[in-house]
Protein backbone atom coordinates (compact mmCIF):
# COMPACT_ATOMS: atom_id res chain seq x y z
CA UNK A 1 0.00 0.00 0.00
CA UNK A 2 2.58 2.74 1.11
CA UNK A 3 5.49 2.79 -1.27
CA UNK A 4 6.98 6.07 0.84
CA UNK A 5 9.01 3.33 3.35
CA UNK A 6 6.32 4.43 6.15
CA UNK A 7 6.38 1.46 8.61
CA UNK A 8 2.53 1.34 8.16
CA UNK A 9 0.98 -1.34 9.95
CA UNK A 10 -0.84 -4.04 7.24
CA UNK A 11 -4.43 -5.42 7.30
CA UNK A 12 -3.35 -8.77 7.83
CA UNK A 13 -1.44 -7.21 11.40
CA UNK A 14 -4.31 -5.28 12.58
CA UNK A 15 -6.72 -8.46 11.71
CA UNK A 16 -4.63 -10.67 13.82
CA UNK A 17 -4.70 -7.90 16.72
CA UNK A 18 -8.50 -7.84 16.33
CA UNK A 19 -9.18 -11.84 16.30
CA UNK A 20 -9.60 -11.92 20.20
CA UNK A 21 -11.87 -8.88 20.30
CA UNK A 22 -13.85 -10.81 17.66
CA UNK A 23 -14.11 -13.92 18.74
CA UNK A 24 -14.89 -12.89 22.16
CA UNK A 25 -17.87 -10.35 21.21
CA UNK A 26 -19.20 -13.49 18.61
CA UNK A 27 -19.29 -15.51 21.85
CA UNK A 28 -21.37 -13.11 24.02
CA UNK A 29 -24.07 -13.52 21.45
CA UNK A 30 -24.99 -9.64 21.13
CA UNK A 31 -25.12 -7.71 17.79
CA UNK A 32 -21.39 -6.83 17.38
CA UNK A 33 -21.54 -3.09 15.42
CA UNK A 34 -17.91 -2.39 16.41
CA UNK A 35 -16.72 -5.56 15.03
CA UNK A 36 -19.22 -5.14 11.51
CA UNK A 37 -17.35 -1.63 11.29
CA UNK A 38 -14.16 -2.63 11.87
CA UNK A 39 -14.66 -5.66 9.32
CA UNK A 40 -15.48 -3.47 6.58
CA UNK A 41 -12.85 -0.79 7.05
CA UNK A 42 -10.06 -3.73 6.97
CA UNK A 43 -11.83 -4.89 3.59
CA UNK A 44 -11.30 -1.56 2.20
CA UNK A 45 -8.27 -0.63 3.07
CA UNK A 46 -7.21 -4.14 2.51
CA UNK A 47 -8.23 -3.43 -1.37
CA UNK A 48 -6.14 -0.18 -1.26
CA UNK A 49 -3.42 -1.85 0.04
CA UNK A 50 -3.42 -4.13 -3.15
CA UNK A 51 -3.06 -1.15 -5.55
CA UNK A 52 0.76 -0.54 -6.22
CA UNK A 53 2.05 2.99 -5.29
CA UNK A 54 0.91 5.23 -7.90
CA UNK A 55 -0.96 2.83 -9.90
CA UNK A 56 -4.69 3.88 -9.56
CA UNK A 57 -4.47 7.36 -6.81
CA UNK A 58 -8.13 7.91 -7.79
CA UNK A 59 -9.26 4.26 -6.56
CA UNK A 60 -6.78 4.20 -3.82
CA UNK A 61 -8.17 7.55 -2.36
CA UNK A 62 -12.39 6.14 -2.57
CA UNK A 63 -10.87 2.66 -1.21
CA UNK A 64 -9.42 4.48 1.84
CA UNK A 65 -12.00 6.95 2.46
CA UNK A 66 -14.44 4.05 2.30
CA UNK A 67 -12.50 2.57 4.91
CA UNK A 68 -13.08 5.52 7.01
CA UNK A 69 -16.68 6.13 6.79
CA UNK A 70 -17.03 2.53 7.75
CA UNK A 71 -15.81 4.10 11.13
CA UNK A 72 -17.51 7.17 11.73
CA UNK A 73 -20.73 6.71 9.56
CA UNK A 74 -23.79 7.25 11.93
CA UNK A 75 -27.38 6.43 10.69
CA UNK A 76 -29.90 9.24 11.53
CA UNK A 77 -33.02 7.22 12.75
CA UNK A 78 -35.51 10.31 12.41
CA UNK A 79 -34.80 10.73 8.83
CA UNK A 80 -34.12 7.14 7.80
CA UNK A 81 -30.82 8.37 6.20
CA UNK A 82 -26.92 9.00 7.27
CA UNK A 83 -26.25 11.84 8.57
CA UNK A 84 -24.11 14.24 7.10
CA UNK A 85 -20.15 13.30 6.59
CA UNK A 86 -18.36 16.48 8.43
CA UNK A 87 -20.87 15.86 11.15
CA UNK A 88 -20.19 12.38 11.50
CA UNK A 89 -15.91 12.64 11.18
CA UNK A 90 -15.87 15.27 13.41
CA UNK A 91 -17.66 13.67 16.12
CA UNK A 92 -15.99 10.46 15.68
CA UNK A 93 -12.34 11.85 15.87
CA UNK A 94 -12.88 14.26 18.61
CA UNK A 95 -13.77 10.68 19.96
CA UNK A 96 -11.51 8.46 19.06
CA UNK A 97 -8.82 11.09 20.04
CA UNK A 98 -10.16 11.24 23.78
CA UNK A 99 -9.65 7.18 23.95
CA UNK A 100 -6.40 7.21 22.22
CA UNK A 101 -4.06 7.28 25.90
CA UNK A 102 -1.43 5.80 24.06
CA UNK A 103 -1.20 8.80 21.82
CA UNK A 104 -1.30 6.74 18.61
CA UNK A 105 -2.74 9.83 16.67
CA UNK A 106 -0.64 12.66 17.49
CA UNK A 107 2.63 10.77 17.34
CA UNK A 108 1.77 10.01 13.49
CA UNK A 109 0.66 13.21 12.96
CA UNK A 110 4.19 14.23 14.45
CA UNK A 111 6.06 12.03 12.78
CA UNK A 112 4.17 12.97 9.00
CA UNK A 113 4.27 16.79 10.01
CA UNK A 114 5.34 17.73 6.70
CA UNK A 115 2.91 15.94 4.84
CA UNK A 116 -0.24 17.44 7.02
CA UNK A 117 1.99 21.24 6.11
CA UNK A 118 1.55 20.25 2.47
CA UNK A 119 -2.32 19.59 2.62
CA UNK A 120 -2.71 22.87 4.35
CA UNK A 121 -0.13 24.68 1.80
CA UNK A 122 -2.44 23.31 -0.80
CA UNK A 123 -5.70 25.37 -2.34
CA UNK A 124 -6.80 22.85 -4.32
CA UNK A 125 -7.92 21.12 -1.43
CA UNK A 126 -8.96 24.16 0.40
CA UNK A 127 -12.71 24.07 0.97
CA UNK A 128 -12.19 28.15 1.48
CA UNK A 129 -10.55 28.10 -2.09
CA UNK A 130 -13.24 26.08 -3.79
CA UNK A 131 -16.34 28.43 -2.91
CA UNK A 132 -14.91 31.24 -4.93
CA UNK A 133 -11.45 30.61 -6.69
CA UNK A 134 -9.04 33.38 -7.06
CA UNK A 135 -5.84 34.19 -6.06
CA UNK A 136 -6.58 36.24 -2.95
CA UNK A 137 -8.62 33.29 -1.96
CA UNK A 138 -5.85 30.88 -2.72
CA UNK A 139 -3.15 33.01 -0.58
CA UNK A 140 -5.64 32.99 2.48
CA UNK A 141 -6.31 29.61 1.81
CA UNK A 142 -2.55 28.41 2.46
CA UNK A 143 -2.01 30.60 5.39
CA UNK A 144 -3.49 27.54 7.15
CA UNK A 145 0.33 26.29 7.19
CA UNK A 146 0.88 29.36 9.44
CA UNK A 147 -1.48 28.69 11.82
CA UNK A 148 -0.49 25.03 11.69
CA UNK A 149 2.82 25.59 13.29
CA UNK A 150 1.09 27.03 16.46
CA UNK A 151 -1.34 24.02 16.47
CA UNK A 152 1.61 21.44 16.20
CA UNK A 153 2.95 23.98 19.17
CA UNK A 154 0.01 23.97 21.42
CA UNK A 155 -0.59 20.06 20.27
CA UNK A 156 -4.19 20.43 19.04
CA UNK A 157 -4.18 17.45 17.61
CA UNK A 158 -8.06 17.34 16.90
CA UNK A 159 -7.91 20.57 15.24
CA UNK A 160 -4.93 19.41 13.33
CA UNK A 161 -6.60 16.17 12.07
CA UNK A 162 -9.99 17.74 11.60
CA UNK A 163 -8.06 20.43 9.19
CA UNK A 164 -6.22 17.62 7.39
CA UNK A 165 -8.88 15.21 7.08
CA UNK A 166 -11.56 18.07 5.90
CA UNK A 167 -8.60 18.71 3.06
CA UNK A 168 -8.86 15.05 1.78
CA UNK A 169 -12.29 15.21 1.97
CA UNK A 170 -12.55 18.19 -0.60
CA UNK A 171 -10.43 15.66 -2.73
CA UNK A 172 -12.63 13.12 -1.62
CA UNK A 173 -15.63 14.84 -3.27
CA UNK A 174 -13.81 15.87 -6.51
CA UNK A 175 -13.80 12.17 -7.11
CA UNK A 176 -16.95 10.87 -6.08
CA UNK A 177 -19.29 13.42 -7.64
CA UNK A 178 -17.75 13.92 -11.32
CA UNK A 179 -15.48 16.84 -11.27
CA UNK A 180 -12.38 14.46 -11.37
CA UNK A 181 -11.15 13.09 -14.62
CA UNK A 182 -9.91 8.80 -13.59
CA UNK A 183 -6.40 9.11 -14.44
CA UNK A 184 -6.35 13.00 -15.42
CA UNK A 185 -3.39 15.15 -15.26
CA UNK A 186 -4.72 17.74 -12.53
CA UNK A 187 -3.98 17.85 -9.26
CA UNK A 188 -2.23 14.77 -8.96
CA UNK A 189 0.34 16.03 -6.30
CA UNK A 190 -2.96 17.24 -4.23
CA UNK A 191 -4.17 13.30 -4.94
CA UNK A 192 -1.22 12.21 -4.16
CA UNK A 193 -0.38 14.11 -0.90
CA UNK A 194 -4.39 12.53 0.42
CA UNK A 195 -3.87 9.14 -0.38
CA UNK A 196 -0.52 9.48 1.66
CA UNK A 197 -2.50 11.15 4.32
CA UNK A 198 -4.83 8.24 4.40
CA UNK A 199 -2.79 5.27 4.36
CA UNK A 200 -1.01 6.49 7.60
CA UNK A 201 -4.33 7.50 9.36
CA UNK A 202 -6.30 4.69 8.65
CA UNK A 203 -3.73 1.86 10.13
CA UNK A 204 -3.67 4.25 13.33
CA UNK A 205 -6.87 4.57 13.77
CA UNK A 206 -7.96 1.38 13.45
CA UNK A 207 -5.25 0.45 16.45
CA UNK A 208 -6.57 2.35 18.44
CA UNK A 209 -9.70 0.64 17.86
CA UNK A 210 -8.18 -2.30 18.68
CA UNK A 211 -6.82 -1.06 21.91
CA UNK A 212 -9.67 0.64 23.13
CA UNK A 213 -13.15 0.55 20.45
CA UNK A 214 -14.07 -3.40 20.88
CA UNK A 215 -16.58 -2.46 23.71
CA UNK A 216 -17.52 1.03 22.33
CA UNK A 217 -20.64 2.16 21.10
CA UNK A 218 -20.17 3.82 18.51
CA UNK A 219 -23.51 5.17 17.65
CA UNK A 220 -26.35 3.82 15.08
CA UNK A 221 -24.64 2.14 12.04
CA UNK A 222 -25.54 2.84 8.56
CA UNK A 223 -26.80 -0.10 6.62
CA UNK A 224 -26.47 -3.19 9.58
CA UNK A 225 -25.94 -6.56 7.94
CA UNK A 226 -29.44 -7.84 8.38
CA UNK A 227 -30.16 -12.09 8.16
CA UNK A 228 -32.41 -13.46 5.27
CA UNK A 229 -35.05 -15.06 6.55
CA UNK A 230 -35.81 -18.07 5.13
Amino acid sequence: MDGNGSNTVTVRTLRRLWKPHKERLAASGKEQPAAVRFHRACSWLARAEGIAAGEDPDLALICLWIAFNALYGQWNSAKREPHPDRQSWRKFIDRILKLDRQGRIAAMLEEHKRLVLALFDDQYVSYFFWQEPSAERGKKARNATLRAHSWYAEHAWTTILEEAIGRVYVMRCQLVHGAATHGGKLNRRSLTHCVMMMQRLLPTLLLVWIDHGADEDWGPMCYPPLTAKR
